[in-house]
């Protein structure tokens, strides 16, 4: 007897039962030319999906298989288009009878969603809300799910032109990205690339919008596999994005913040790439901060509360931001991101006349502008920073770039002149103290992503509102996993933050995302995260405990 006949049977002998009935389904289904594996089934109509992966031969170039670059376009691709297939299947009452996959934005990364085998086939994991009526099985519906939607479906996968656009796409934006540090660059922004969005809440790019043309002086011209393409490349150091507002300075700086991934052809941004160790940092009024030396930006506080280092259960602006600026560069950043209207203006500046008021010896905060060259110098890390209001930062910006129209200018020679005094930093800046996380308060429990900016995380939460470059909520669930599996594999009280989010990394090289799967088999919507989101969840967490290498 063939799976099809048997399945047809066993749903014609539950039909009607009690939902539980359902736990026969589980195992492998051959059902022509795909093979389904039902790897968990749901207990109640009212519990989480029932997982599955589907398996088919690929009519893909046998190179996407081979190739990383291909490789992940093409499973970005297929992703896409298998949802597409999902989109209005619904059988039974309720949330029963409903098929889920991930669905992805304009950002291509690697995610469990599909992959490619080396055998050559292509497998897709889903999920399913098993039909019912009340807690009955609704067994013809399920037949009709299994036999009709999910195949229906993959008939998606197979390949048309779109494919082949988006892979050049996808590895033309890492050929770019690859070759911005041999060329000294920390982002690049191709000329004709499309950077307003379509509204705060819409990633789509925005009608009619101005495309953006370098500046002359600015223009450099990179490689891709099909052909030379030219734009605005930034130069490691401090650079300054200004101008007036709404004029375009928050939306370049919004690009670069993506631009450590690729986009999808047609987002407008496919063609804008940044470091890959780019990080925005903010200030995050209330977050705890444990064990952070952020004395080069802060002294000893009243009462003689050190420094070196600080720990808060309530940091104010100033410290919050001084800390994530330590904490990115522990973790690697290799490029800052800061925004004049997100940022602890005490942190950032004091001008001369609260310096003749208020002096030196009794202010403990050293303002970033007296740090930013050192930073460079000493810790090799370069800052892109929007400002509207702070014009003490010209006379310490590598490269000034006024923003008009959406259109950039480069204003340099304009900015130096108005401020040519540099204001003098009070000393060398010290090396970052590395610190040592501890398995006390790693204890993960419940995992659990509300959104992109809340996570469930043992007994308490994290809040992540300040973590901008977290995607969605299956991002932050996968960061989550990744915590999970720092307490149950990595963290052992030797091991520094840099080499457990070293051991991390080689982890998800050689095993994929799906080494973060909670289950026994691969899930569908894992996001790959990067250390640098993982590092900040990590410092976020209120029961977190390091020690110091020192």
């Amino acid at each position: 007897m063939s799976d099809h006949e048997r399945l047809e049977q066993l749903l014609d002998r539950i039909d009607g039962r009690q939902y539980g009935a359902y736990r026969d389904l589980k195992g492998r289904w051959r059902l022509g030319g795909i093979t389904l594996f039902v790897d968990h089934v749901q207990g109640d109509p009212f519990a989480a999906p029932t997982r599955v992966r589907l398996r088919t031969a690929s009519d893909l170039d046998p190179g996407m298989h081979r190739d990383s670059d291909q490789r992940l376009a093409a499973e970005d691709w297929l992703l896409r288009r298998f949802g597409e297939g999902l989109f209005g299947a619904s059988r039974g009452s309720g949330k029963s009878g409903r098929l889920y996959c991930y669905r992805p934005g304009p950002e291509v990364v690697e995610r469990s969603g599909v992959r490619l085998l080396r055998d050559g086939d292509v497998e897709v994991r889903f999920s399913m809300g098993l039909p019912a009526r009340g807690r009955r099985i609704l067994g013809r519906q399920a037949w009709e799910m299994l036999t009709h939607d999910v195949p229906r479906a993959a008939r998606r996968l197979e390949p048309d032109p779109s494919l082949e656009v988006q892979v050049r796409s996808v590895v033309a934006q890492r050929t770019l990205r690859r070759q911005l540090r041999d060329r000294g660059l920390v982002a690049f922004v191709a000329d004709g690339a499309i950077l307003p969005r379509a509204s705060g809440i819409d990633p789509q790019p925005m009608a009619n919008a101005v495309p953006f043309e370098s500046p002359p002086s600015m223009r450099v011209t990179l490689e891709t596999p099909s052909g030379e393409v030219s734009g605005m490349g930034l130069q490691g150091g401090t650079t300054l994005v200004v101008g007036g507002g709404f004029h375009g300075k928050s939306t370049l700086l919004q690009a670069i913040q993506r631009g450590h991934l690729d986009h999808v052809p047609g987002d407008g941004r496919e063609r804008v790439v940044a470091d890959p160790d780019t990080v925005k940092v903010r200030a995050e009024d209330g977050r705890r901060v444990r064990a952070v030396d952020i004395s080069p930006f802060l002294g000893d506080l009243p009462g003689g509360r050190t420094t070196r280092p600080f720990d808060t259960e309530d940091a104010s602006g100033s410290t919050s931001q001084a800390a994530a600026i330590v904490e990115a560069v522990e973790a690697g950043a290799r490029v800052l991101l800061l925004d004049e209207d997100t940022s602890a203006t005490n942190l950032l500046v004091r001008d001369e006349r609260m310096r003749r008021l208020i002096p030196r010896d009794r202010e403990p905060i050293t303002p970033l502008v007296e740090r930013v060259r050192q930073m460079h110098e000493q810790w090799g890390v370069s800052i892109v920073m929007v400002v509207g209001g702070v014009g003490d930062y010209l006379a310490v910006a590598d490269r000034v770039i006024a923003m008009d129209h959406f259109q950039p200018r480069e204003v340099t020679a304009e900015a130096r002149a108005l401020a040519p005094t540099r204001p003098s930093a009070p000393g060398p800046l010290p090396p970052i103290e590395d610190r040592v996380p501890l398995r006390e308060g790693l204890r993960p429990d419940k995992v659990r992503a509300y959104d992109e900016r809340r996570l469930r995380y043992g007994q308490g939460e994290v809040e992540l509102s300040a973590v901008e470059q977290i995607l969605d909520s299956a991002h932050a669930a996968t960061i989550g996993e990744a915590l999970r599996l720092l307490h149950e594999q990595l963290v052992n009280g030797r091991r520094t933050l840099r080499q457990v989010l070293d051991a991390l990394d080689a982890i998800l090289d050689d095993e994929g995302v799906e080494a973060l799967s909670p289950w026994s088999h691969p899930t569908s919507d894992l996001v790959r995260p990067r250390r640098h989101e993982v590092a900040a969840a990590l410092s976020r967490l209120r029961t977190l405990e390091v020690a110091t290498s020192r």
